[in-house]
């Protein structure tokens, strides 16, 4: 009974508490209802003052802003007129101008028609004076013009003779300046001997009886020797002394060799004969070698086959007018180097073919052909620069080509068998070439007279000055020169000097 008591004295609390929750809410509510819209009408008040205060600002804004249109209107439309001014003004001079222009056309056609008048009437002029000329003259304005072209010819060739005589001239001055430079320099760096060694052919006897124990009995020691070697053996009444005849200079050592080795021993047959040349045979070989390879190593080619260096060797016992093959050859190879080291050419290349250049002559008298051309075809079995083969075949001009090479070659050995006391000629050859020079220059049509001077070193041609012109003279020289090169041998070169002298006489009175 008390627990249910509790429970709504409880409920009722619970009740009691809500309602006075309840009414104390709306209390609250009312106020904060009436707080707002105290606060609703605070604000909405403070919004229409702030409407009126936009409006005005926004009237005045809009004044402004039509007030600055209508200024920037009037400013544009002042500019707009300038403009309108300016173009009129513009078209206005246009139009003068225009009118200017149209008038100068005129005054330009006008003038036009004067000058086209003008021209009419000076070719008209023209006309008429170039009959007239024809009438005077007597002959055609073709005949006139040809005639003057031939004039002007003329004056040309003078003047392009003149200058081509003036550029060659001066060519040459350079070329021979140089060349002189090259070659002086190069004897002066070479200086080799004069006096040369001759092949010997005559064998001294120690008595006149040794020349029976050389003939034998019947004659069958001097048969031995002879067929032994080659060589034929002249006794004849010359004291003490037996002459060796052969064209091998290499048999007529070997023949010299045995014959003086007989004569130390003493003991002459057959036998011993033969026994004799077989050992003077293989002692020229060896000297054949020997000097070779002494040649080869004093210009500085190394590495010649063995049959290069026999062919060269063999040049020892030959000879040119006097001056021995192989010295020759030494000498030719040293001023190849030095003219190939002045001109920027292969040094190696030149000396080579200086060295070789004459190993033909060893065998030329068993083979046909120049020994230029047939040294070419021995070096070219063991030989692999075509350069030096083809230098060792053009250094006489024999090919009809002319290489770098060939011409260092050709004009090295120019410079060793020309120069003073290299070899000796006999007179009658020596005398034989200047008249045979004379005879060639005399030859051509126009030569009034001709000289050999300097021994044989130049030819000086005196040519009609009526005949040949200058360029005439530049013509002649070139012909001779070719005839020469075509029939005459001789060592080095001989210089073509042409004159022309034209001479202009007056006597005052």
């Amino acid at each position: 009974m008390s627990v249910i008591i509790y429970i709504l004295v409880g409920l009722v609390s619970l009740i009691v508490g809500g309602i006075a929750s309840y009414w104390i809410k709306g209390i609250i509510a009312g106020r904060k209802l009436q707080s707002a819209n105290e606060a609703a009408e605070e604000v909405l008040g403070e919004a229409k003052t702030k409407q009126k205060e936009l409006l005005l600002e926004a009237k005045e804004e809009a004044i402004r802003i039509k007030s600055t249109a209508e200024a920037e209107f009037r400013d544009r439309r002042e500019e707009q007129q300038r403009l309108e001014r300016r173009i009129s003004q513009k078209e206005e001079n246009l139009e003068r101008k225009v009118e200017g222009v149209e008038r100068r056309e005129g005054n330009i056609g006008a003038k036009e028609q004067e000058i086209e008048n003008v021209r009419n009437q000076v070719e008209e002029l023209k006309k008429k004076e170039s009959e007239q000329l024809e009438l005077i003259s007597g002959m055609s304005s073709s005949e006139a013009k040809q005639l003057l072209l031939e004039s002007v010819e003329g004056e040309v060739k003078q003047e392009a003779s003149r200058r081509v005589r003036e550029w060659e001239a001066g060519i040459k001055a350079d070329a021979e300046a140089r060349g002189r430079e090259i070659l002086a320099m190069a004897i002066q760096r070479l200086a080799s001997d004069v006096v040369t060694e001759t092949t010997v052919s005559v064998v001294h006897l120690p008595t006149d009886e040794m020349k029976g124990r050389l003939i034998g009995r019947e004659g069958r020691n001097i048969r031995a020797l002879e067929q032994a070697t080659g060589v034929d053996l002249i006794i004849d009444d010359t004291p003490e002394a037996v002459t060796l005849s052969a064209f091998d200079p290499v048999r007529r050592e070997v023949a010299r060799l045995a014959l003086t080795q007989l004569i130390v021993d003493g003991r002459i047959h057959p036998a011993r004969i033969e026994e004799v040349v077989e050992k003077a045979k293989g002692e020229v070989e060896k000297a054949i070698f020997e000097a070779g390879e002494a040649a080869s190593y004093e210009v500085g080619v190394q590495g010649l086959p063995p049959e290069l260096i026999r062919a060269l060797g063999r040049l020892k016992y030959r000879t040119s007018y006097g001056q021995n093959v192989l010295k020759h050859s030494v000498e030719t190879a040293q001023f190849a180097q030095m003219i190939a080291l002045e001109i920027g050419f292969d040094a190696k290349t030149a000396v080579k073919a200086g060295l070789l250049h004459d190993v033909g002559k060893g065998i030329d008298h068993e083979v046909d052909g120049p020994h230029a051309l047939i040294g070419s075809r021995i070096v070219e079995q063991w030989e692999k620069s075509p350069q030096v083969i083809q230098a060792i075949a053009e250094h006489h001009q024999e090919t009809g080509t002319s290489s770098v090479a060939g011409f260092i070659v050709s004009a090295a050995d120019a410079m060793s068998g020309a120069r003073p006391g290299a070899r000796r000629e006999s007179l009658e050859h020596y005398l034989k070439r200047l008249h045979d020079l004379e005879n060639i220059a005399n030859s051509f049509p126009g030569v009034d007279k001709s000289f050999a001077i300097q021994a044989g070193r130049e030819v000086r041609i005196m040519v009609k000055p009526d005949e040949i012109d200058d360029l005439g003279a530049m013509r002649l020289a070139r012909d001779v020169v070719k005839k020469v090169e075509e029939g005459m041998e001789y060592p080095g070169q001989i210089k073509i000097t042409v004159i022309r002298e034209t001479r202009a006489v007056e006597h005052a009175k």
